[in-house]
């Protein structure tokens, strides 16, 4: 079965489920769910950001500025 029809069948079993079904699934991925929620704790997420830190530091690459970003985003849809 593929991953999108899992998905599909599972959100819809929840979303109907009784509450202590629901609550027993919360339980099994509720640490994983929590890791996923705060970024600041994922040692590799953090040496991702201190690599491209210092690429920016060290000249290697360039970066844009938010309105740099959206005036770009705008142009592509026109």
């Amino acid at each position: 079965m593929r991953t999108n029809v899992i998905r599909e069948k599972l959100y819809d079993y929840i979303r109907f489920a009784e509450e202590k079904k629901v609550k027993a699934i919360y339980t099994m991925v509720e640490e994983e769910i929590a890791a996923k929620d705060n970024p600041w704790d994922d040692a590799q997420f953090m040496a991702e950001l201190d690599r491209r830190v210092e690429e920016y530091e060290r000249r290697e690459v360039t970066a844009s500025t938010w309105e740099e970003v959206k005036a770009k985003a705008v142009a592509l849809n026109k």
